[in-house]
């Protein structure tokens, strides 16, 4: 369980970083990057680069704790919009909308279905 937990967090750390250097950078929409583009670009490959420094140690390990890649996937996915969703709204200022809710409702059902065998037996 202890590395199914480390998995886990490596993917909350992961999702996390890839959040901010995928979107952080839209925090003041209508604000020109002609010409600056390919330095948000490297910039973003350099987060990336700490991303991964998650990533792949979380794969690994959840891998080797006895995870599906279909668990390990569907479990990110969750992590994802489990960052996400508070990123979009304290950081960048979305509204929220009940839709947001239902969608990560269905995503922790396909958590729940990926997992069934290991939760019931």
């Amino acid at each position: 369980m202890f590395k199914v937990t480390t998995a886990v967090f490596l993917l909350l750390c992961s999702n996390t970083v890839m959040t901010f250097a995928w979107y952080g950078f839209l925090k003041k929409p209508g604000q020109s990057t002609d010409g600056t583009v390919w330095k948000l670009i490297l910039v973003c490959w350099c987060l990336a680069f700490f991303e991964y420094c998650f990533m792949v140690p979380a794969n690994h390990i959840g891998r080797s704790a006895g995870l599906s890649l279909a668990q390990l996937k569907v479990t990110q996915e969750a992590i994802s919009l489990s960052v996400f969703v508070p990123f979009m709204l304290y950081y960048m200022g979305e509204q929220w909308k009940w839709d947001y809710l239902w969608a990560l409702l269905c995503v922790l059902a396909a958590v729940f279905f990926v997992n069934r065998e290991a939760l019931m037996g």
